[in-house]
């Protein structure tokens, strides 16, 4: 009898999660139970899903409302409802009109109006619902003669009385006012919660039409769904024989294109996929995927292809993917298996600027019914939880702040937080709002609407109201369309490279970029900044101590260097027997058998499923659910429980020692949620590569390529001194030659005008828009008659010297500009066919500190350019030692001088501790490692210089200094303002640093792994 309930999934609304809700309807011995959450299906698939599981007839529907307005009520007959539903709601979240008062006819729905809305008219499919405290008002014959249409109304908003003022928190959240501003009608009544279904009953006895009608939705309500039936557009052709027939010539042509005419291995392996795809009747979707590519290759666009579709040969050959299985011995079985029913995985990347234009494609050519993005649920996290409540409990800013940036000890005791913290607490995983998933799009043979609401966000692609975990559970495959910076950079320096220097690189030839023996050195010593993936102070110290000097050593290092494998101590296990390969036994055959390429540590996914199989005897099927949970695609607790149960049972039937199954299942669960399948890790190892090959070919055009995608894992600062090392003059901006992002002409890398701060982005995109059309800009003059520009934005290019072509000093020029400004507003200027010059005044010259422009270009740009860091210390002093020394210092105390790069962030059991990187006066980098004790004493301080005293410990090839001591040093005092004043010690503080926090538990000790046989 309950017909209008409400989970979580009605954002800042209802209070009650969807099992939650299942199982009270359980203790109040309810068999049916209608969940019509606020203006969304999200949850319709888990509530039937559990409402199965415990024997109660799930009624499908919506609440219909607009803003806090109560419209009506929608319950599905069949299927047919729900898409009716469905299709009515989605045309008014595109069109934003408001819902109309009285609902229009839908095939397969009842309507049920609240008694504060009932139509003049009622349809046949209409009804009244009352509540039991409107009952009273039947005496009243207006209502009387309603009878006849009338059903049982007891909506479920909240299950408690802490759960009420919990919702009243999240109706305040939702209207954006205090929690004392609300009124009556901005929340739901205080009856809103479920009681025992004989209790709510016996109020209607007196009234048997409305029991006699609420019987007759509840029968006739049958919403059945098959949830594993794949809901993908079937086919690419018109059936299924012509999709195998058509994927079949393509494979066999791109085989004879990778492979050559006579590659029996590949052959053999190409007929076998096939032959799974077929069964599995998933060629609609390997073709979809290459029509994609297709389509991006006639565009020229480059894409990388990873996930473990790169597992597979007909991906390779169909030129999905650009990696060999053959050369790597991926495992097939990982992506597709004939017992593995969940759909195959295709990561496909672009470029950041190109990735709209193939999201345009695929909407364009598989229609708008048909194609939309995933949803996601943004839940209330930690931060934005004490920030959300303590608004609506009237707190100020400033206490916002502290209560969301400082963990729950360090919060004020007073009431009113220890209220924000009671309740915060318990929103927290609670969906807050819906968002576009990053990159799963679905693709549907029926239209969308059949199964979810539309919502259009400000992004332009409609989005589906579940998340990527329910399509899959109720029969769609999604496609994973997704962008990098990555692929801008080997993009932009192609195109850069041909431009500059008239040389065209064959990018797509990964042959060109793998195993180069020049490249391979780079690796080996880290110097891969700007290289995607590669790039990080930790991944740089991960090739150090590999000595990373080929490909498949840098598949395994993109795979290890994942948490999973670095919280189980693998990665360091992995290191060491890297380095010593004869200083360890396998601890049992399996793992030498199948892991020998990795020392018998897991490594990749692949890795699980193997030793489930060849170790633990399991079912395939069995290694795909440990594969998938470790993963984090898995949702099934119970499911995992009964596989690791199975898993030790079968080991015990092999004769395998209880001690050697635990600590190999123990490695297993390490993995959980956090270690990449191999053909995965080898595609970003290909991409790696083609980045390392550009850098150490065309470092010059790679790093202004860099600059212009917006850099990677460091600032823009660090991208400019990486192309002045490799040999470029860096200029400032200049009106004339610098465009809006950072222009190469030769070995000059001008900086973009976009990288100057408080320059408006129109204003910078209109000098080099007017340069173009009109031609180069011949004064200061010339400059100010053709762009609207204000005194404030010519200061900035006066300052950073974009009109040093002019030949007068800054001085100079701020004298000019003042002249022909005075007055002046942009919006009155009117061009005239003779321009008057201004009259010439003779300038006095003013001398100028040679520092004064590094203090300009850290106040615009936030780092110097016309010199380093190190020139405007006070000191002369360079430290003892040079980073490039470091190695030969095992346990020696030095004493360094070093700019702060990036700082990492860890926590510990004995406290936070950073990671330092820094560069010495000759610009070569280094790491450091500060724990809470000497950071306790010696804290960072900001970007700037450090002078530093600490330890070198030298682990596998890569030294690291354990810092002890650090002051920060301070800069020469800006010569631009009054030494008496402290404004000549502001600028510096522009300097900055990368900082990265970590917003997790640490980690727990590692265990190690044995080395000797057991």
């Amino acid at each position: 009898m309950y017909l209008n309930c409400h989970s979580f999934h009605s954002l800042r609304y209802g209070t009650i999660p969807l099992t939650d809700l299942v199982q009270q309807a359980v203790a109040c011995q309810v068999k049916v139970l209608a969940l019509t959450d606020i203006n969304t299906v999200t949850g319709i698939y888990d509530f039937i899903q559990a409402c199965q599981q415990v024997e109660i007839k799930p009624l499908i529907g919506m609440e219909f409302r607009d803003k806090q307005q109560l419209r009506y009520i929608g319950l599905a007959k069949n299927a047919q409802g729900l898409a009716a539903m469905n299709r009515f709601l989605t045309a008014h979240n595109f069109n934003g009109e408001p819902l109309p008062f009285v609902a229009p006819e839908l095939e397969g729905v009842y309507i049920i109006y609240p008694l504060e809305n009932v139509p003049i008219d009622l349809k046949s499919n209409e009804y009244i619902g009352i509540r039991p405290e409107q009952l009273s008002l039947l005496v009243d014959k207006k209502w009387q003669v309603l009878q006849h249409k009338m059903v049982v109304l007891q909506p479920v908003t909240f299950r408690t009385k802490k759960e009420f003022n919990l919702h009243k928190i999240l109706r305040a959240i939702d209207t954006n006012v205090l929690l004392s501003k609300l009124t009556e009608s901005d929340y739901c009544a205080t009856t809103d919660f479920m009681i025992d279904q004989e209790t709510l009953l016996s109020q209607y006895t007196p009234f048997p039409d409305i029991l006699a009608n609420t019987e007759h939705i509840i029968n006739s309500c049958h919403f059945e769904f098959e949830f594993k039936k794949p809901k993908n557009k079937k086919f690419y052709t018109n059936n299924r024989q012509s999709d195998m027939a058509l994927l079949t010539r393509l494979a066999h042509q791109g085989l004879i294109t990778r492979y050559g005419a006579n590659h029996p291995q590949a052959k053999a392996r190409v007929e076998k996929e096939l032959k799974v795809i077929d069964e599995l009747q998933f060629s609609g979707y390997f073709l979809i995927t290459w029509d994609i590519i297709r389509y991006s290759n006639s565009c020229g666009f480059l894409h990388i292809g990873r996930g473990s579709g790169a597992n597979s040969i007909v991906s390779y050959c169909l030129g999905i993917t650009d990696i060999c299985p053959i050369e790597l011995d991926l495992y097939f079985e990982r992506f597709l298996n004939l017992n593995r029913k969940t759909p195959p995985d295709f990561d496909i990347d672009w470029s950041w600027k190109e990735r709209d234009t193939i999201l345009h494609y695929i909407f364009d050519r598989y229609g708008a019914e048909h194609v939309a993005f995933c949803g996601t649920n943004v839940e209330f996290k930690y931060r934005s939880i004490f920030r959300e409540v303590g608004k609506v409990f009237g707190l100020p800013k400033e206490e916002l702040d502290l209560l969301a940036k400082n963990p729950m000890a360090m919060h004020d005791s007073n009431s009113v937080v220890k209220y924000v913290q009671e309740y915060g607490m318990l929103l927290e995983k609670y969906p807050n709002q819906r968002s576009m998933h990053a990159c799963g799009i679905l693709i549907s043979e029926e239209p969308l609407t059949n199964y979810t609401v539309l919502e259009m966000p400000p992004k332009g692609f409609p989005i589906v109201l579940f998340d990527m975990h329910i399509a899959e559970e109720i029969g769609f495959e999604k496609f994973d369309i997704l962008s990098q910076r990555g692929i801008g950079h080997i993009d932009d320096s192609v195109k850069l490279i041909a431009k500059n220097r008239g040389i065209k690189v064959d990018i797509r030839n990964t042959a060109l970029s793998k195993d180069e023996a020049i490249c391979n050195t780079f690796l080996a010593r880290g110097q891969t900044i700007g290289c995607f993936y590669i790039e990080s102070p930790a991944m740089r110290g991960l090739l150090r101590r590999l000595n990373c000097d080929n490909y498949k050593t840098l598949v395994a290092a993109s795979s290890i260097i994942r948490p999973g494998v670095a919280q189980s101590g693998m990665m360091k296990e992995y290191i060491f027997r890297h380095n010593y390969p004869d200083r360890f036994e396998y601890f049992h055959e399996v793992f030498k058998e199948q892991l020998g390429e990795t020392y018998g540590i897991m490594v990749y996914q692949e890795d699980v499923i193997k030793i489930a199989l060849y170790y633990g005897g399991l079912p395939a099927a069995d290694g795909d659910i440990l594969r998938r949970a470790m993963s984090g695609k898995g949702r099934s607790k119970s499911a995992l429980q009964k596989v690791k149960d199975n898993f030790f049972a079968c080991c015990a039937e092999k004769g395998h020692p209880q001690q050697l199954s635990e600590e190999i299942y123990r490695q297993i669960e390490s993995f959980a949620g956090y270690s990449f399948c191999k053909a995965h890790s080898a595609s970003y190892a290909v991409e790696s590569y083609q980045s390392l090959y550009l850098k150490v070919h065309y470092p010059i055009e790679f790093m202004v390529a860099v600059i212009n995608n917006q850099g990677g894992f460091y600032r823009t600062e660090v991208y400019v001194h990486e192309a002045r090392m490799s040999g470029a003059t860096i200029q400032n901006p200049c009106v004339n030659l610098s465009e809006y992002e950072t222009t190469l002409y030769g070995v000059d890398v001008y900086l973009g005008l976009m990288h100057l701060e408080g320059l408006e982005t129109k204003i910078a995109q209109f000098i080099v828009k007017e340069r173009i059309q009109n031609g180069v800009f011949h004064s200061l003059e010339d400059f100010i008659n053709r762009i609207p520009i204000g005194i404030e934005g010519i200061q900035i290019l006066i300052f950073i010297g974009a009109f040093r072509f002019t030949g007068k000093s800054k001085n100079q020029l701020l004298v000019i500009a003042r002249l022909i400004l005075v007055n002046f507003k942009p919006e009155n200027k009117h061009p005239t066919l003779m321009q008057e010059p201004i009259k010439e005044y003779q300038l006095p010259v003013l001398e100028r500190s040679p520092f004064e422009d590094a203090f300009d270009e850290i106040e615009l740009l936030s780092f110097p350019v016309s010199c380093t860091p190190f020139d405007l210390l006070q000191t002369l002093y360079r430290g003892n030692i040079m980073a490039k020394d470091l190695i030969y210092q095992h346990k020696k105390t030095v004493k360094m001088l070093a700019y702060l790069i990036s700082r990492k962030h860890v926590p510990t059991k004995r406290g936070a501790m950073f990671f330092g990187t820094w560069i010495d006066a000759e610009g070569t980098y280094f790491d450091t490692a500060h724990f809470s004790d000497s950071l306790e004493k010696y804290p960072f301080q900001g970007g700037g210089c450090y002078l530093l005293l600490g330890t070198v410990e030298v682990d596998y090839h890569f030294p690291t200094i354990t810092i002890s001591k650090m002051a920060k040093m301070p800069f020469v005092a800006d010569p631009r303002y009054d030494h008496a004043q402290k404004r000549p010690y502001d600028v510096q503080q522009n300097i900055k640093e990368d900082v990265s926090m970590t917003h997790r538990a640490p980690y727990p000790q590692e265990s190690g792994l044995p080395r000797h046989r057991m």
